[in-house]
């Protein structure tokens, strides 16, 4: 079972840039939880996100119960995988060759 669910939306500024939003409902447990869930999330977007995601998008990271117990590999695996389904994927696996501003991916010297 998957650490995270994932929500993306394309956003119809000119700003470029990607915003990112975290959430954890009180199924996820009491307030520690919550937060170490959080914190977690945040921890895995920042080290995936910039160099990983198209811009233009808004995402929402939702924590699950899984989010505080599941190692941090496989929950950086968990967001990779929910970034590539949502098609916000951008990067190795991706064609980095092909990377475009067109397509919303920032070439690597940028």
């Amino acid at each position: 079972m998957p650490g995270l669910v994932l929500q993306a939306r394309r956003r119809d500024d000119a700003h470029g840039t990607t915003r990112v939003g975290y959430t954890a409902s009180r199924k996820v447990g009491g307030a520690v939880q919550r937060n170490r869930a959080r914190r977690r999330l945040k921890a895995a977007a920042g080290q995936i996100i910039p160099r990983h995601a198209k811009a233009g998008f808004d995402l929402v990271l939702i924590a699950r119960g899984a989010t505080v117990k599941r190692p941090f590999g496989a929950l950086l695996e968990d967001l990779k995988a929910a970034l590539k389904r949502v098609g916000v994927w951008c990067g190795a696996g991706a064609g980095t060759a092909a990377r475009s501003v067109s397509d919303g991916c920032e070439p690597k010297g940028k």
